[in-house]
């Protein structure tokens, strides 16, 4: 099969490498990719957006599976487009993606179906003095969230009814987060531990993969500013099988077939971003992509084809029950560049890359943020680099050693990780 990904982050290239050992899979393209793809992929410079380039290429090249990374061209009905020209593509359809682009859009479809998920309202342009009387009621704190897509930052959790109103406000009138949030979700504040659970369905069955841990604050202990995410490890201890299969049943296949029975089959990725309360797991979001940089840790766990996988769920024929994993644990820390998530500068060369043995140390570096530039590579994104450790079994204190050893190789000016990824697997 030649295989088209879209995208350019450290989800592509980590989808790139384990493609890589596809036995199926013979030319692999990337767009418009960086400069860790183009070592194991032909980089094409046509932006994720460009659906009419993106489908004319696909069109030209013969390519007979398509994968679509980031959210913004599912937002934009980039699966309907290739499916209207016959092509193969893996990834839910534009009104099946509204489960990660409207909030509202979500927290309903949940409710219709008794998946868990934290009590909310909706509100609406317009409907500020509803939102204040609805405020005063409240227990604080609470979580005020965009309906729309907001580059991961539509989220605001706030202490009080002054601060909520303040925030509501700004975002019903298009001042926070622009079209995004003229329809806001607020929603009860949920305490306990977030974990990530990815099923590949094709609309009918579904397959887990190892369940994730994300680290979304920029500093150790889980402090400061939100970002796209330091780090991941999994499998998680927080999700034991028992938990697993709770999920299995209460949200993803309730999810999967509220989909298809209301004439929106879902097919691709469903990310389930979970808080793991007193009162058993619930539902914070859905995404429909691979999750990033979690995608670095749960791929390199699958003993299977992925080539041949994707494809069948494309092709709607889901073969496999289970998915095989491997016996083994994987920790993935982000190389990211000094002010990020703020401003940040680009184009400093990356050194220590060829000092990595990677086949030998069971480390695997997935690049983020970068470009090639001749023989150099240079930083060109917030999250520079991710690099994985995998080590065998559960002792995921081996592959936190090893992933901080090959972190401490590498350097770039302004270079910035945090140094706590995975410890809370340790503590449990």
């Amino acid at each position: 099969m030649n295989v088209l990904i879209i995208g350019n982050g450290g989800r592509e290239h980590a989808i790139c490498w384990k493609l890589r050992h596809s036995k199926e899979v013979t030319d692999i393209f990337c767009a418009p990719g960086n400069a860790g793809t183009a070592s194991i992929a032909a980089n094409v410079n046509i932006a994720p957006t460009d659906i009419a380039a993106l489908l004319r290429f696909a069109q030209e090249q013969s390519i007979d599976l398509t994968i679509v990374g980031p959210e913004a061209p599912l937002a934009a009905g980039i699966v309907d487009k290739f499916r209207a020209e016959g092509l193969r593509v893996f990834g839910p359809t534009r009104a099946a993606a509204q489960l990660e682009t409207s909030k509202s859009f979500a927290k309903e479809f949940m409710k219709r179906h008794h998946i868990p998920t934290a009590a909310y309202e909706v509100f609406h342009s317009g409907e500020s003095a509803r939102l204040r009387d609805w405020l005063n009621d409240c227990n604080y704190p609470i979580v005020l969230k965009a309906d729309g897509l907001a580059a991961g930052k539509g989220v605001v959790i706030a202490q009080d009814s002054a601060e909520a109103f303040r925030t509501g406000t700004d975002m019903l009138k298009g001042t926070a987060f622009g079209d995004a949030g003229t329809t806001l979700v607020v929603e009860e504040f949920l305490e306990g531990i977030e974990a990530s659970v990815f099923a590949l369905t094709d609309g009918n069955r579904f397959v887990t993969l190892a369940p994730a841990q994300d680290h979304k604050r920029i500093l150790d202990n889980d402090l400061g500013k939100n970002t796209g995410g330091m780090g991941a490890f999994a499998p998680t201890p927080h999700v034991p099988s028992e938990t697993l299969a709770d999920v299995k049943i209460r949200v993803i296949k309730r999810c999967i077939d509220g989909m298809r029975n209301e004439g929106v089959p879902y097919t691709g990725v469903l990310f389930v971003g979970l808080m793991l309360t007193a009162d058993g797991p619930k539902v914070l979001e859905f995404n429909c992509r691979f999750g990033d940089p979690e995608t670095q840790v749960i791929l390199p766990l699958v003993d299977y084809d992925l080539g041949v996988l994707l494809r069948d769920i494309a092709d709607g024929s889901l073969q496999l029950n289970r998915l095989p994993l491997h016996d083994a644990n994987a920790v993935c820390v982000v190389m990211a560049s000094s002010g990020y998530p703020d401003a940040y500068e680009k184009g400093k060369i990356i050194a220590g890359l060829d000092a990595i043995n990677e086949e030998e140390e069971g480390i695997l570096v997935f690049h983020a943020g970068t470009r090639s530039d001749g023989k150099r590579v240079l930083t060109a994104g917030g999250r520079v680099l991710g690099v994985t450790a995998l080590a065998q079994g559960s002792d995921i204190g081996a592959s936190i050693r090893l992933a901080y050893n090959a972190v401490n190789r590498i350097r770039f000016d302004g270079a910035y990780y945090r140094t706590d990824i995975g410890r809370k697997a340790i503590r449990s």
